[in-house]
């Protein structure tokens, strides 16, 4: 069955690729995979080709290993996430017991349109970054983000970037103290919801915020796509 086809990067992340798309279909989480023979017999590739793609799925969490049982699709435990407080999306997915992980990273720098340079109360033009990414939780795309900010908010620019805004803009003495925040649903988005391969009549959930220093002032403006197969939202309500 489906034997792996030779491209230019190493086998074993072939088989690696050739194990997600099979969790997308015929592989749901909670499946057990066949045998270490069958299953290097069946993608036409070594044993130890197979144990390393497997070992490297164990470590992103993708699989689990049952000494004695087997190895098995994992289950996708769903990011619940409190809006009574603030985490970055990074912290939100390791809470959840899954790997943070971050695709298609755009950064683009422009001056501020009108609505950029209101939204943070600047008087004049100045440089801003447009940072598009796609966040994931085990391999899977969870969120689309899109944040803005005053370039010169980051003075080394993304060089320290790793995945976590929030993380960059502690290190260069910005952190976040809190945010406001609008919330609703998207039906509908030409890019986004396949990118978050989005299916059927299923939104996502649209979570835009401006977050501020201890100061009041304005840091950072997100625009974050949430998959709700991925996340749920619950938030505290107290009578007055």
């Amino acid at each position: 069955m489906n034997q792996i086809r030779q491209d230019n990067r190493p086998l074993y992340m072939l088989v690696i690729d050739r194990i997600r798309e099979l969790a997308e279909g015929d592989w749901p989480p909670g499946t057990k995979l066949p045998s270490e023979f069958e299953l290097a017999r069946q993608f036409g590739v070594s044993r130890a080709t197979l144990r390393e793609a497997l070992r490297v799925l164990e470590e992103e969490g993708f699989v689990v290993r049952r000494h004695g049982v087997g190895t098995f699709i994992r289950e996708r435990q769903i990011v619940q996430a409190g809006l009574e407080q603030l985490f970055s999306v990074t912290e939100w997915i390791r809470r959840a017991g899954r790997v943070p992980g971050m695709i298609g990273l755009q950064v683009h720098e422009a001056m501020g349109t009108p609505e950029e340079l209101a939204s943070f109360g600047l008087p004049e033009p100045v440089p801003f970054l447009t940072i598009t990414r796609i966040r994931t939780a085990d391999g899977q795309p969870v969120v689309y983000c899109e944040d803005r900010l005053p370039a010169a908010l980051l003075p080394n620019g993304m060089k320290a970037f790793e995945g976590s805004l929030f993380e960059l803009l502690d290190s260069v003495g910005k952190p976040i103290a809190y945010a406001q925040t609008a919330i609703r649903p998207v039906a509908h988005h030409e890019v986004i919801l396949p990118a978050l391969r989005v299916q059927g009549r299923q939104a996502v959930l649209h979570l835009e915020q401006m977050h501020y220093g201890a100061d009041d002032v304005p840091i950072l403006l997100s625009s974050n796509f949430f998959h709700t197969e991925a996340f749920q939202f619950h938030v505290v309500r107290r009578r007055l």
